[in-house]
């Protein structure tokens, strides 16, 4: 049964001697071997070379601290609201008499925790984030996890270092 009467029938003509021992696919193929043999390689050498990563990039979490070395965090709780992956956790404390340079504000996040497998990297808690206290590093990637208590990142390696401040060009 026939759907239409818009056939073709292709004719393949008789092939050359040279078609037949592959002469132009064969040269072809060394011309391409030959022009990326002597090109500029594409990769890199990790290690002791990295690519930049650009300004949007998200990368490893870090809880900023401000001028003065107390943190920004005041455990309001919306970075985990708005975590879809649900990998972010804090436990607020009120502060103390005598902790007035550790903390910013009344409340603190006593624990604070991101899991990194959770983790969708979607910079939605940087977004919710009233303080400015949780950021994406664009210059840093994470590393890679060897053992499975490495995967919860605590206060211990969020919390910047006041020697070693993040600074995200444009900022002020």
């Amino acid at each position: 049964m026939k759907l239409s009467n818009k056939t073709k029938v292709l004719e393949q003509g008789e092939m050359t001697l040279a078609e037949r021992m592959y002469l132009p696919a064969i040269v072809g193929g060394m011309a391409i071997t030959l022009k990326h043999f002597f090109s500029k390689p594409v990769t890199i050498r990790y290690p002791e070379q990295t690519r930049y990563l650009g300004p949007v990039y998200r990368g490893q979490h870090i809880l900023k601290r401000d001028e003065a070395g107390a943190e920004r965090c005041t455990a309001c709780g919306l970075c985990a609201v708005a975590c879809p992956a649900e990998a972010i956790s804090m436990v607020a404390e009120e502060r103390k008499a005598g902790e007035e340079t550790l903390y910013r504000e009344e409340k603190y996040a006593k624990v604070y925790e991101v899991n990194m497998l959770r983790c969708i990297f979607c910079g939605l808690c940087e977004e919710a984030c009233p303080k400015e206290a949780i950021f994406l590093r664009h210059d840093t990637m994470v590393p890679v996890f060897h053992q499975r208590d490495e995967v919860i990142w605590g206060k211990d390696k969020l919390v910047e270092k006041m020697d070693h401040r993040y600074l995200r060009d444009g900022w002020k």
